[in-house]
């Protein structure tokens, strides 16, 4: 077996960046998404977001792919929420996603910036906040990218 020590900030969003995910009963969509990240043998550190999008800090399991961990984090979430009927306005989730990778010393730097998500987004938009984290990571890729729906 493969040993691997790999931090991954995931986010995700709403289709369209629809305000659908109500802060208020969004704990019992993060207690989802936990059992799934637990079902692939990934351990999940920290989950948060706003009412448009969703953060994550996961350890992946070396025999998981992360495209098939959101695979799946995409696919049953997204079943759920219509099923419970606790996000109506929910349509499904975006296409893209974006995972940052970071080292082991910065994990609580990590979990305290995605357990602040509310009060930072205060100050920055959402699409502030992507630019702003693609910038620290040095990504070259447009930004429109991520907002595309195809």
């Amino acid at each position: 077996m493969a040993y691997t020590h790999i931090l991954y900030h995931i986010i995700i969003r709403t289709k369209y960046s629809d305000k659908a995910l109500e802060l208020e009963k969004a704990p019992e969509l993060y207690k989802y998404i936990w059992g799934i990240i637990k079902n692939k043998g990934c351990v999940l550190y920290r989950i948060n977001g706003m009412e448009d999008h969703l953060h994550m800090l996961c350890d992946l399991h070396p025999s998981v792919a992360l495209a098939d961990l959101i695979k799946a984090i995409k696919g049953s979430s997204g079943k759920w929420i219509k099923a419970s009927g606790l996000f109506p306005k929910f349509r499904g989730w975006g296409i893209k996603y974006c995972a940052l990778t970071y080292a082991y010393q910065q994990k609580e730097i990590i979990i305290n910036y995605i357990r602040n998500q509310q009060r930072h987004h205060r100050n920055e938009s959402f699409q502030q906040e992507i630019q702003r984290l693609w910038k620290e990571q040095n990504i070259q890729k447009d930004i429109k990218w991520f907002w595309e729906e195809t």
